[in-house]
């Protein structure tokens, strides 16, 4: 009926089957001229009017018109103008009294209408960033493609015969025409003037629609990437609405509508549980006679029923939905096209089916082949770009997830109370930031699996059915028998895992300890000692990393032969059910699509299910953090009250909610431009009194009311990571003068001159190179700079001197300083300066028990006098010293970073920030030795030698690193590793995936001969002999491929340990070799990495890509090879396509690889600003700089983004292209199957096909492993460079000395001369002299008079620039190093120990007995405490000795040396670090035990060496007095002014 209607409508027929069954098949006019032409105009009608919204609602200003705009409206004129002609020329039929079908009318009227409505869509795009339509441009190709088969009918009926009606003819070609053109137009983006500039900075905003689908915009990147690696500067900046301060401000307003329902929640069920709780306690009423162990048990398990509360309830359940609420358009949108790929996955397999049938139907149409090509390549095309905009959503998501829950988290932390601050430590709260952010990152990539996956197994199973029947149940239950096959591999393999972890931990703990007392391994040679213990660890770890990659072998076999098995089980089912069941090639081939499709949801479902498990922990952790309460400040007032600063009214404040007060009923008042002074014991609350006013604390009652600004100064300095200047600012601008000022007040003036680039040096995390004073002063100084009104200072006088803290009151805090019209709240332990404040207040106990001048306190005779009488006298007997100011603690930076109240301990990653930190500071502490009476100007007279150095060190270490890591990795490296791995190995590995590859083609042929019989037996008995040789052959070379793999892998295992431990070998043994200057010049934290993240990417990821990559690339090999078995034209094709693919993939490598770099080095800063933010936050909230960090933060999180995004970007670009190229492959092998149809089978065209249709994932993911395997070898080269480096002397050589040598100890220099560096000066020159046996020598001089350098060359730490040293005649440079160093002893300065036991510490090699080892620590006095110790000799020491006193160690070290007991012992005097009775009892036992021994003694200190036969002193690498102590002091040379300087009368004992 309808049909009829229709016809009439067009005045012919409408439908004609008989057209379609024949070989030149077409459709009616008429069914092309309604239903094709109305498909696109409904398209457009629908969708349309919806782009005129910005017309009617934008207030913008609309950009200007461009030549491309002009372009699309003249055309869609010319359209306009020939649909009115059609209708014009229609209606002038009519008047001619013509009788015309009722089309003629509608559809001229209906393009007029249309052509409109695109010309006012054109028009409100003016009003938008990206001009182009996505409406319009869908509307112009469904228009076109449907146009196409109007305009054959058209040409081939004007060929076939004349054209019937000319002019409609016409206006349906010239309006074709336009079309195309308009179409061809709207693929060029249209870039207004005024955006010119913002999308160079990116692209994508103004890309065109084609653009956006394939990632075209990005080219520009690529192109750069391939020329030069990228830097920050050249990556795309990100769009408005992917920054972070847009992200969070949409996060931020759904999480507080859901943190306050969450509240209301909470608030409800404590109700109920309080309620609860209150009828059991009554019902639970206790006896009177109840015994008391019962109320102690019961008033326990309330207690930590309590504590479990307080841990167990928050505010829950809200996270997910504010993160669903913020995201819902990505969400909805990545939803539509997931359900769009997932239908047309299902697409390709029954394609592919009626593709069989029409090779194996020899009368079927040609043009059902044609047409069946083209519908999989447009099938496949319309997959890649649905998968891929997916994947750009999802993975965007995850992206702004991530920015969005860091931002918030990082919000939080500037306003969390005290309370939830002292539930996380800092490192707990930063893993918030990086690891539950990132795992919110990587679930929200696959969250559409959860629902995706079992529609995709669902789907499989019912078309599966739909070609087995119920047999499909037995190949589904084995996929479902391997699962837990695998969730048992995957616990076995876990547990090693952690095991190894610990292995590795235990190794890198031994490596850092060895890098960090490199100088006494070296000195004793005990490096052979120390390469043992890390092998043996080593060892251990490589078992149970073989073990692991066994394990992960069987994983893979049991991965790769499911879908074998799974086809194979099937088919067996199938054909052995019933007789009548014939296995054809559609059946098979379709069947076999299906099973590659169920594989994915299979694999991913348990992946995300677990990801689920772990989000969900995260979500726990971050809805306790972000919903807690924050800072409450509110009693805190601002009121005006006229000459009065702060006002305490009836103030208590506690630290915790339920806590005792710690500051109690404080009635006080601090007038304007005071000084006041908080003084009391420890414990007393003068830090919280500070804390109360900065609003830190938690208020019980009353209220605290301060007037104008503050700047806080800590107890404990906080330092940024940032450049001496920028910590004094801290945000404030630049003024010149007074900063100068502020600089010269707080005694900073030496230090400038003393760091490396004055108060533009940057200072390390946590200051970590500065020293304790150093921090303290930069901290003071920033809150001088600041100008506030009242200045909170906690105790900034203790980490200095006396004479600098006295320098420090005088010129900022005093009376006369820089702060005397300012408010001043001065914590201070300093008693020598409180008679000259205004105000004293005396704090007991929380309370304020006097206040008042000093002269009043001290009449008073109250507690206050108390404490001046007791600690008084003990502060004024510290003599100031003469030295400059900021000297001596300039000393303490060749020690460790001052030990603090609050000291973070020194993790390996804190000490490589402070080796690489400090590198300057090594050259100059090398040869500057503590010593306290010195000047400054003498110490600055050795630097400016050694500040150049310094400096071109440090350029050329950021060269070196940056060459390292950029560019195209060697081909060398390839070889390098597979040399490692051994190269009979490497030819057995790669012999065994070839014959897996074999054995896959191999199977498959079978398979395609297999259905073959469908049509072979068609008419004749198919016996079950043929079926059962057919199965079994099958099941046979499916199993031979697997066992195939499993060899491969098992050999690949085997030769990635063999590669490992033979790299790890060469680099440690290399290292242990290199000398003393590559440890100074190169950071600790640089030759920890190449054993800790290098050495783990050669054990465990390069194996993997490696794996992965020849996987990858025998698949699709093979792929080729059955294609060009099918249709041997396609191998002339395959060269395009190759070639494509190699410059596609070539483009991306460089591309990824250096964005990935990026990622990472953007990466960390966030993490330290963070750390670096809570651990200041009282600073930062005392000067009100929150909003300033949140910036901070917001800009460094965005840059961050920038290479992350772009790197997302880089993966679909490369994805669409590739997978372009895949699908030409798929299109290929179906056309050329089309083609020669004739002699081919349809089993053999199924093959061709089902395995080009796996390809295009197989393309994408080498290209990926291409791209993995380069970033992962580079880590090959990094070890390499470091067994290249030049090694020291041998140790032992062919000329070795007598076992009794040095027999009298007698030591000559003959014209010495030494440098650290061939590019330095000489720091011993023409040292001449000669040591008698048994004599003993003192060594004096100034700092960087060469002191040490004395004992460095007589070890050979330093080789000599000239000259020679004797011991007994031999020179010491003809032998070896162990053979040197073993007759010789020192006592070093810093007493150095190593984890493992005592023993080990005393004698590594076992050379010694019990019986000497413990009489040598009966000599060195510690007989007593070992014996006491439970273990005894075997009591482990902790990392580097933390365990035992300062004292205790440096007799053990007294101990190692009275066991060697040679002829030499080289004392490095121990400076302050040692109580005076440690150093009495040393000094007694070298006196008697090294009786007959050469002893050279460095000192530091005048008095040890007043007793020596002969002193030696040095001045700028000369000899210049040598002679005994007596005959020196008369001379009245350079010794005897030492001796002056100190104060040496008769031998007291002073410091030098």
């Amino acid at each position: 009926m309808a049909m009829a209607a229709l016809g009439d409508f067009c005045g012919s027929v409408f439908w004609n089957s008989s057209l379609l069954d024949r070989e030149d098949a077409d459709l009616t006019l008429c069914f092309e001229q309604t239903v094709l032409v109305w498909i696109p105009l409904g398209f457009l009608w629908l969708f349309g009017p919806w782009q005129l919204l910005p017309l009617f609602k934008c207030h913008r200003k609309k950009l200007s018109i461009t030549k491309l705009y002009l372009t699309k409206q003249v055309l869609t004129m010319l359209l306009l103008l020939m649909a009115l002609a059609e209708l014009i020329f229609t209606i002038v039929e009519v008047l001619g009294h013509h009788h015309n079908p009722a089309i003629q009318y509608t559809n001229p009227a209906l393009y007029v209408v249309t052509w409109v409505l695109v010309f006012l869509i054109h028009d409100s795009r003016r009003f938008t960033i990206r001009r182009d339509s996505a409406v319009l441009f869908l509307f112009l190709i469904l228009s076109v493609i449907c146009g196409v088969f109007q305009l054959q009918t058209l040409i081939r009926q004007a060929i076939q015969s004349s054209i019937a009606d000319l002019p409609r003819f016409s206006f349906f070609l010239v309006s074709y025409g336009l079309q195309l053109l308009l179409l061809f137009i709207s693929v060029i983006s249209d870039i207004a003037p005024e955006i010119k500039e913002a999308a160079k900075k990116n692209p994508e905003i103004t890309a065109s629609i084609l653009s956006v689908i394939t990632f075209n915009w990005y080219n520009s990147m690529v192109v750069k990437g391939y020329r030069k690696p990228l830097e920050m500067e050249d990556v795309f900046e990100l769009k408005d609405a992917d920054k972070t301060q847009k992200v969070l401000g949409m996060f931020d307003k759904h999480m507080k509508t859901g943190v306050k329902k969450a509240q209301w929640e909470l608030e409800i069920r404590q109700r109920k549980t309080k309620q609860h709780s209150a009828t059991n306690d009554y019902r639970n009423g206790l006896s009177k006679t109840q015994s008391l162990d019962v109320l102690v048990l019961e008033e326990r398990e309330k207690k930590q029923k309590k504590k479990k509360d307080s841990k167990k309830d928050y505010t829950k359940g809200w996270l997910m939905l504010a993160v669903a609420r913020t995201f819902s358009r990505n969400l909805l949108q990545s939803v539509a096209f997931k359900l769009m790929h997932d239908v047309l996955v299902f697409v390709s397999p029954q394609l592919l089916k009626l593709m069989i049938n029409f090779v194996s139907d020899p009368n079927d149409y040609l043009w059902h082949g044609y047409f069946y090509a083209l519908l999989m390549f447009v099938a496949a095309l319309m997959q890649s770009i649905c998968l891929q905009q997916y994947f750009q959503l999802c993975f965007k998501l995850g992206m702004s997830v991530r920015t969005a829950l860091m931002a918030a988290i990082y919000k939080k932390a500037l306003t969390v109370s005290n309370a939830t601050r002292k539930e996380s430590t800092i490192g707990e709260t930063v893993n918030l930031m990086s690891a539950d952010a990132q795992r919110f990152m990587d679930f929200t990539n696959f969250v559409h699996q959860l629902w995706s996956a079992p529609v995709q197994i669902v789907l499989s199973i019912l078309f599966l059915w739909l070609e087995l029947g119920p047999s499909v149940f037995a190949g589904v239950g084995v996929m479902l028998l391997l699962i837990p096959i695998n969730a048992v591999l995957v616990a076995k393999a876990r547990a090693i895992q952690v095991k190894n972890m610990n292995y590795k931990d235990e190794r890198m703990k031994i490596m850092n300890e060895i890098f960090n007392g490199i100088k006494i391994l070296k000195l004793f040679s005990w490096e052979p000692s120390f390469q043992k213990r890390v092998e043996k660890i080593r060892n251990q770890e490589l078992k149970g990393l073989l073990r692991f990659s066994y394990l992960q072998s069987v994983s893979i076999f049991v991965f790769t032969c499911a879908p074998f098995l799974v086809s194979v089980v099937t088919f067996a089912v199938f054909v052995m059910v019933d007789e009548d069941n014939v296995l054809d090639a559609q059946k098979a081939f379709t069947s076999i699509s299906l099973f590659n499709v169920l594989r994915f949801p299979l694999a991913m479902l348990p992946m995300v299910l677990s990801s689920l498990v772990q989000v969900n922990v995260s979500t726990r952790r971050l809805e306790r953090y972000l919903g807690s309460e924050d800072l409450n400040t509110s009693a805190i007032w601002h009121e005006p009250s006229p000459g009065c600063a702060v006002r305490f009214s009836e103030a208590s404040f506690a630290w915790e909610h339920n806590s005792n007060a710690a500051i109690k009923d404080v009635n006080l008042e601090i007038p304007c431009g005071s000084l006041l002074a908080v003084v009391g014991p420890v414990g007393s609350g003068k830090s919280s009194l500070v804390s109360a006013m900065l609003g830190e604390m938690e208020n019980i009652k009353g209220h605290i009311n301060i007037q104008g600004s503050v700047a806080y100064v800590p107890q404990q300095a906080w330092i940024q990571n940032a450049t001496l200047k920028d910590n004094i600012l801290f945000g404030s601008p630049l003024d010149e003068a007074r900063y100068q000022k502020v600089i010269e007040a707080c005694a900073l003036l030496p230090d400038l001159q003393l760091l490396p680039g004055g108060d533009l040096t940057e200072i390390g995390e946590r200051g970590i190179n500065l020293s304790g004073g150093q921090k303290q002063r930069v901290s003071l100084a920033r809150a001088v700079y600041n100008n506030a009104d009242i200045y909170l200072l906690d105790d900034p006088l203790s980490a200095v001197d006396s004479h600098v803290g006295r320098h420090i009151f005088d010129k900022v805090l005093g009376p006369e300083g820089l702060l005397q019209n300012k408010t001043r709240i001065l914590v201070t332990h300093s008693l020598s300066f409180l008679a000259q404040v205004d105000d004293i207040v005396m704090l007991v106990d929380g309370k304020v028990s006097e206040k008042g001048p000093y002269s009043t306190l001290l009449s008073n005779g109250g507690e206050f006098a108390q404490l001046l009488n007791t600690y008084g006298s003990q502060q004024e007997g510290n003599p100031e010293d003469e030295a400059t100011v900021g000297m001596n603690e300039e000393l303490e930076l060749d020690g460790d970073p001052e030990p603090g109240a609050e000291e973070v301990p020194a993790d390996v990653v804190t000490m490589t920030q402070k080796s690489e930190a400090s590198v300057h500071q090594k050259k100059f502490c090398r040869s500057l030795s503590t010593s306290s009476n010195m000047s400054l100007k003498k110490a600055l007279q050795g630097k400016p030698k050694e500040k150049e150095p310094v400096a071109e060190i440090k350029g050329q270490k950021l060269i070196d690193k940056e060459a390292v890591e950029t560019g195209k990795v060697k081909f060398i490296m390839y070889t390098r590793y597979l040399g490692a791995v051994g190269c009979n190995l490497t030819t057995w590995i790669f012999l065994a995936y070839v014959a897996q590859a074999a054995a896959t083609i191999g199977s498959n042929l079978w398979l395609s001969e297999w259905t073959n019989d469908a049509v072979k037996y068609q008419n004749m008995t198919y016996t079950t002999a043929i079926r059962d040789t057919r199965v079994g052959v099958y099941g046979a070379l499916g199993i031979s491929q697997g066992l195939f793999l499993l060899a491969a892998c098992m050999l690949s295992a085997h030769g990635a340990v063999r590669a490992s431990r033979v790299l790890h070998k060469h680099l440690l043994s290399n290292i242990l070799r290199v000398p003393m200057s590559f440890f100074d010049t190169t950071p600790t934290g640089r030759i920890i990495n190449r054993f800790a993240k290098d050495i783990f990417t050669v054990d465990e990821a390069i194996p993997m890509s490696f794996r992965s990559w020849l996987n990858c690339f025998l698949g699709i090999i093979s792929t080729l090879l059955i294609i060009c078995l099918a249709t041997p034209y396609f191998a002339i094709i395959m060269l395009p396509l190759g070639l494509l693919y190699y410059f596609v993939q070539q483009f991306y490598v460089s591309t990824s690889r250096q964005l990935r770099r990026l990622d990472s080095v953007t990466r960390s800063p966030i993490y330290s600003h963070f750390s670096e933010t809570v651990s200041g936050l009282s600073v930062i909230r005392a000067y009100g700089h929150q909003e300033r960090f949140l910036q901070h933060n917001e800009k460094i999180v965005d840059i961050n983004q920038k290479s992350v995004y772009s790197w997302i970007v880089s993966n679909r670009w490369l994805a669409v292209r590739l997978e372009f190229v895949g699908n030409l492959v798929v299109f290929f092998a179906a056309l050329l199957a089309v083609f020669a149809r004739d002699p081919l089978n349809s089993g053999i065209v199924g093959l061709s096909i089902s395995s080009a249709l796996s390809v295009t994932q197989t393309l994408n993911w080498l290209v990926r492993m291409t791209s993995e395997l380069e970033t992962n070898i580079v880590a090959v080269e990094r070890v390499h460079e470091y067994t290249e480096v030049p090694n020291e002397a041998p140790w032992v050589t062919l000329q070795r000395p007598q076992s009794s040598w040095p027999n009298n100890g007698e030591i000559r220099f003959v014209n010495y001369q030494v440098r650290y560096r061939p590019e330095l000066q000489l720091v011993l020159d023409g040292i001449n002299c000669y040591i008698k046996s048994s004599e003993k020598i003192g060594v004096v001089g100034r700092t960087g008079a060469g002191k040490s350098s004395l004992t460095n060359c007589l070890f050979r730490i330093l080789e000599a620039a000239g000259g020679k040293i004797l011991i007994d005649g031999l020179d010491i440079a003809t032998i070896g190093l162990h053979d040197l160093r073993q007759k010789l002893t020192i006592i070093p300065q810093d007493p150095v120990l190593f984890s493992g036991s005592l023993r080990m510490n005393l004698d590594p090699f076992d050379q010694h007995s019990d019986k000497d080892v413990w009489y040598a620590l009966e000599l060195a006095h510690l007989k007593t405490f070992v014996s006491s110790l439970p273990e005894g000799l075997s009591y482990p020491v902790s990392e580097a000795g933390e365990n035992l006193s300062v004292g205790q160690r440096q007799l053990l070290c007294l101990a190692r040396a009275l066991l060697r007991k040679s002829k030499i012992l080289i004392l490095d005097e121990a400076t302050a670090a040692v109580d005076m009775e440690t150093d009495h009892l040393i000094q007694q036992t070298i006196r008697s035990e090294f009786v007959d021994c050469t002893v050279i003694t460095i000192a530091h200190r005048l008095h040890t060496i007043m007793d020596s036969n002969r002193v030696m002193v040095l001045q700028a690498g000369k000899i210049v007095e040598f002679d005994s102590p007596e005959e020196l002091l008369q001379q009245h040379g350079v010794f005897a002014a030492m001796a002056r300087d100190a104060g040496i009368l008769g031998n007291q004992d002073t410091a030098l």
